[in-house]
């Protein structure tokens, strides 16, 4: 005999008696192709990692995992970014009789950037999240990026009769959004990016390694120098109302790493 569904026992909706309710309860690492919006208009498709949680009162067994999934295949062919952010997590709260939702989506996004000289133009790759909390109180929204600039050591210029060591650095940043407000992936990156002593450029000829080299070293900076002028700016966009960044410089003549990091909300 073949059962239909609702002949099937429901053992996620049992009574639980042990009076334990939890945070977070969901699906977490799906990976999964995700449409992101971008800047100027249209989309870009991705490969995502998706965590996607609820909450769960003490009365029930267990969660209905399943429905989490049917949430994302839902919206992994509709271009996401802030307002849709919101939509899956309201689903996710009537779906599954929540109070609270929680979503991440980790993905690479590309970005189209243009050689200094040359003009020659390549798509560098970066590191972004979405991270989405809702419950009564309302909703609170994140983004996370990833930027990889070139950082020359001011001391080690300083004390040298010829040249400077310099490294690759990576500048990693959260921001929450105003409510009502939103900061596409392509301002961020750029924001912060600026903040090295140079970008970093997917394409080069020799015109442009000429410009960067020489570039970055009339620009030196610590670690602490990268924070401290990515903080600048980032107190200055109304868009923002709490922020955290660091600065990581894989150093050219050390075993580890230089690090500087803060954090601040208005």
């Amino acid at each position: 005999m073949t059962l239909i569904p609702s002949q099937l026992e429901d053992t996620q909706s049992r009574k639980d008696r042990r009076e334990v309710p939890l945070q977070s309860v969901g699906v977490k690492g799906v990976i999964l192709p995700f449409q992101i919006k971008v800047k100027d208009n249209g989309h870009q498709t991705v490969l995502a990692t998706v965590d996607l949680f609820a909450n769960l009162p003490h009365y029930f067994k267990g969660t209905h995992m399943s429905r989490f999934i049917e949430i994302l295949e839902e919206w992994r062919n509709r271009p996401v970014s802030d307002p849709e952010i919101r939509k899956i997590l309201t689903q996710t709260r009537t779906l599954l009789e929540a109070e609270t939702a929680h979503i991440s989506i980790k993905f690479k996004y590309f970005i189209e950037k243009q050689a200094p000289v040359s003009g020659l133009t390549g798509i560098l790759g970066y590191d972004s999240t979405f991270i989405g909390d809702m419950s009564d109180d309302g909703m609170i929204s994140k983004l996370g990026v990833s930027v990889p600039v070139t950082t020359v050591c001011p001391c080690s210029q300083a004390i040298s009769e010829i040249g400077a060591h310099n490294q690759r650095a990576t500048i990693r940043a959260r921001v929450c959004f105003t409510p009502g407000r939103f900061i596409w992936i392509e301002d961020l990156v750029r924001l912060l990016e600026k903040q090295g002593s140079m970008d970093i450029f997917p394409l080069l000829k020799r015109e442009d390694e000429k410009y960067v080299t020489e570039h970055a070293f009339r620009n030196p900076k610590f670690v602490e120098d990268v924070v401290r002028d990515c903080v600048l700016e980032l107190r200055q966009d109304e868009r923002i109302k709490w922020f955290s960044v660091e600065c990581e410089a894989e150093e050219s003549i050390h075993q580890h790493s230089a690090f500087a990091c803060e954090e601040e909300s208005r």
